[in-house]
């Protein structure tokens, strides 16, 4: 019954198309839209006074249905023929239609005759097509429109209520409760929504369509017996009743906004007059608090003391931080507050507002500004007033600062220079201290120009007459005496550190010797006790022969290295008779190293004891590597035999299996012998991995007698299983399709000859231009023009429908054996074309998919692509295009 323009109502129509074509004529959803339709009518009709009774049969002579149009558009239609004949009734239907028509509405397949010879499947479509543009397609909701809008606004509606989901415009109304949930969201009165059950559909239904009946004026469009008894309920119906109550409760609403704007212009009105009275009295509040700070800010009597000063000015800030502050808020607000009540008075479509005389925002701003000039004065004389005062604070705190410094600098300084710690000391740190008392001196050079400041800054405090001037004077005379004896010190030190320096520089010399040779041999004897120690890890022979060919040419260099020894000891023994000899007061150890005869003696005598333990850990190093090394022979042997029989086996299944020996029974029966051969092999291969087994637990990595590895092997092996029993699967299937096809040993020869020649690499696939090849060679006419590749097109989607980009032998027998069958099916579905065509001489895709069986709908699809839009009706094919496509050109 969608006889109404398919691209109008495409987006609310479009996710139920396939079902409503399937119950198109069901006698329960045609039950349901005469009453529902019915109702839907009669509810416009009784405002002009009538009502239908048999919509089929009342709408015949078109009078009642201009009438209906009339009422729902609110706009008059051509006077209509009063004449009883069927001229005249077709006339007025005609009208009608028009009318329809001219409201962007595209009736498709809906003529006045039908209406007028009552088609009821006709006269329903008509209706449905009148209740969409005047009842539903309005409805917007969001963004979205028609069916969507409506949706949602049922969604919205029913969201917060309980065991209702509105999804669609059938199912999810079965049980009722959605309809109760309506009515309560807008009239909770009327339902006491707490007492239904999901599981009493009857009841719940009932309740709504009387309450709706009773109470809201929605005629009852539907039976709750029918709902219930209904597999599937029938969308039209409901949506035309459920877009009763969108408009009962859209019309409520905007009776209740309508209210509420009354109700929100008085209470502007009442806010702004309380804006106005706030603004008075702030306005009124500021200009006294102003009037009253100002003479403060303009006082300025000085004060005698900078304390009294002092308070002043942290009053003044007080008054910064702490009073001020809120009044500058104030004054924003007030502007804030004056702005805002222009505005809405302006909105309001009000006079604007004229506050007191004075007490305008100019006013304020005045009065503000003169403030502000007052508040800047009296900082200003505030702060030269303390700088005035502070000037002799801060010289005499300056002078105390500067003397503290340096008192605190000199602490400690002449008992420094006076100690004797150079006596005990060795060269390096008489050359440190040497260095330090270079530093010293820096620093004492540097603190001359504070001390001269100090001095100075102690004139000036007794020019201006300083209070305190005495206490200064003498603190500035402790300071000048203290630096001339920090001066006598200082060369006195210096003269004593140079003369030790000379004293120990000679023991320098034999200490630096002693150092530079024992470091290195120290260093030589810990490098051969950590290599004679060192847990060597080897995999070869060679390995082994290499670390014991590398300790012999060690234990060669120990004489050399004994000589060594005696040479640094020699070195020592100097040091120490120049010590007895010169009454040295040696005050450390050799500052160079910390090696010690005694620990040279000790460490060479563990080397001479390591030797010979090294030489027993590689004996037995060297016996080990021989043993794996008969294990690596033993596996390699093997491996080289087992890893050629697996790729030489797989190689001759590839061979067998594009081979045409022969019937499939005899490859298959050759391929069954290969597989059991290959079982038989498997001991071998058992045994390959006791052997490898072997070397894991002798932890062996790597063998130069092969190139396999025991994983190698065992992916081969599985390899080699897995395409055997996939290649025996192979020639089974063709058996299958050779057998359910009738096809012919000829014929399965041919075709392994001519996928065998196009398969270049002997890959067992052939790729889409191979593939294109070897179908032209087998006498198919795809060109390279825009329809040869669509045909191919469609040829790759039934041998490649996974796109691997690769056609199998399988799915190469596949689709030629279907090909077979291709004339036969093109000649029944040409006589299906002929009886469902009819009259009209064309059919469209969906009238294929809805009459044929699918396997040939889909093949009627297929064929007819390249050829829709020949005819003039747009997705369809008449005779002869239906007729090229199944046969080609050539047949016409």
């Amino acid at each position: 019954m969608d006889h109404y323009d398919p691209q109008q109502t495409n987006d609310y129509m479009q996710p139920e198309e396939d079902w409503d074509r399937d119950l198109l004529l069901d006698p329960a959803w045609e039950k349901q839209q005469r009453k529902t339709f019915t109702a839907w009518c009669n509810s416009h009709l009784r405002k002009a006074g009538t009502q239908i009774e048999n919509i089929e049969e009342d709408f015949r002579d078109g009078l009642k249905l201009m009438l209906l149009l009339e009422v729902i558009s609110g706009e008059r239609l051509a006077k209509p023929e009063r004449g009883k004949m069927r001229v005249h009734k077709i006339s007025n239907v005609n009208k009608a239609l028009d009318f329809i028509a001219s409201k962007g509405v595209k009736l498709v397949s809906i003529g006045a005759e039908e209406i007028v010879d009552g088609n009821v499947k006709m006269t329903l479509g008509m209706i449905w097509t009148i209740i969409l543009r005047f009842a539903i397609q309005d409805i917007s909701v969001e963004e979205t429109s028609a069916k969507e809008g409506l949706l949602l606004w049922c969604q919205r509606k029913t969201a917060p209520y309980k065991n209702v989901n509105i999804q669609n415009f059938h199912i999810s109304w079965k049980d009722g409760l959605g309809f109760c949930a309506l009515i309560h969201r807008h009239r909770p009165e009327l339902i006491d929504y707490g007492k239904l059950r999901k599981d009493d559909p009857l009841t719940n239904l009932n309740t709504a369509f009387d309450v709706a009946e009773k109470y809201l004026d929605i005629p009852k469009m539907l039976d709750a017996e029918d709902i219930v008894g209904t597999a599937r309920p029938d969308e039209k119906a409901i949506m035309t009743y459920v877009s009763s109550f969108y408009h009962a409760f859209s019309g409520a609403q905007k009776a209740e906004t309508a209210a509420n704007r009354i109700c929100k212009v008085l209470a502007v009105n009442q806010e702004n007059e309380q804006l106005m009275e706030d603004y008075e009295k702030l306005a009124s509040d500021l200009l006294e608090w102003i009037r009253r700070t100002i003479p403060w800010l303009e006082n300025r009597a000085p004060e005698n003391t900078m304390q009294a000063m002092q308070q002043k000015l942290e009053d003044f800030r007080d008054y910064r931080r702490l009073h001020k502050p809120p009044k500058v808020q104030e004054k924003c607000q007030l502007e804030i507050n004056f702005n805002t009540l222009q505005t809405k008075l302006r909105l309001s479509n009000r006079p604007a507002f004229m506050p007191s005389e004075g007490k305008m925002v100019s006013d304020i701003n005045n009065a503000w500004g003169g403030l502000e000039q007052a508040e800047k004065g009296y900082e200003e004389w505030l702060l030269n007033e303390i700088r005035r005062l502070e000037r002799l604070d801060h010289l005499a705190e300056k002078f105390r600062q500067k003397a503290s410094i340096h008192e605190s600098w000199t602490d400690g300084k002449e008992a420094m220079l006076q100690q004797k710690d150079y006596e005990t000391a060795t060269l390096s740190e008489i050359k440190a201290l040497l260095k330090k008392h270079e530093a010293f001196e820096s620093d004492l050079a540097a603190h001359q120009d504070r001390v001269e400041q100090i001095a100075a800054i102690a004139q000036e405090l007794n020019e201006l007459d300083y209070y305190d001037s005495p206490s200064v004077n003498a603190r500035c005379q402790k300071i000048c005496d203290q630096w001339d004896n920090l001066g006598a010190l200082t060369q006195k030190r210096r003269e004593a550190l140079e003369r030790t320096e000379k004293l120990l520089e000679t023991i320098d010399q034999l200490y630096l010797e002693y150092a530079k040779r024992a470091a290195p041999f120290n260093n030589w004897m810990e490098g051969a006790m950590e290599d004679l120690q060192d847990t060597f890890i080897v995999h070869t022979i060679e390995e082994i022969q290499g670390l014991t060919t590398a300790h012999e040419q060690f234990k060669a260099t120990l004489p050399d290295a004994d000589k060594e020894r005696q040479a640094i000891l020699g070195i020592h023994n100097e040091v120490s008779k120049i010590v007895q000899t010169y009454h040295v007061n040696m005050a450390g150890t050799n500052p160079y190293t910390t090696i010690t005869p005694l620990e040279i003696n000790g460490k060479w005598e563990h080397v001479r004891q390591l030797v010979p333990r090294r030489d027993q850990a590689l004996m037995e190093e060297h016996a080990r590597q021989q043993q794996n090394e008969r294990l690596r022979k033993q596996f390699g042997a093997q491996a080289n035999v087992i890893g050629p029989w697996i790729q030489t086996k797989m190689e001759e299944i590839g061979r067998i299996s594009i081979e045409m020996h022969g019937t499939l029974e005899d490859q298959l029966n050759h391929l069954r012998q290969y597989e059991k051969s290959i079982v038989n092999y498997k001991p071998k291969i058992d045994q390959l991995e006791g052997d490898h087994q072997l070397i894991q637990e002798a932890l062996i990595f790597d063998n130069k007698h092969t190139n396999y590895t025991m994983e190698h092997i065992r992916v081969g092996w599985e390899q080699l299983l897995t395409t055997i029993a996939r290649t025996i699967n192979e020639v089974e299937n063709q058996i299958l399709t050779r057998d359910a096809k009738g096809i012919s040993q000829e014929q399965m020869n041919e075709f392994r000859a001519s996928f065998n020649h196009f398969d270049r690499d002997h890959s067992g696939t052939l790729g889409p231009e191979e593939f294109k090849a070897c179908l032209i060679s087998l006498g198919y006419d795809i060109g390279n023009d825009a329809q040869g590749e669509a045909e191919f097109a469609r040829i790759m989607s039934i041998v490649d429908p996974n796109r691997l980009g690769v056609v199998t032998f399988q799915a190469f027998i596949d689709f030629m054996s279907r090909e077979t069958a291709d004339t036969d099916t093109a000649d029944q579905v040409m006589a299906s074309f002929k009886i469902l065509a009819g009259d009209k001489n064309y059919i469209t895709v969906d009238e294929l998919r809805r009459e044929l069986p699918p396997d040939q709908a889909e093949y009627c699809i297929a064929r007819m692509a390249p050829y829709t839009g020949r005819d003039a009706v747009p997705g369809a094919l008449d005779y002869m295009s239906f007729s090229t496509a199944l046969y080609g050109e050539s047949d016409l």
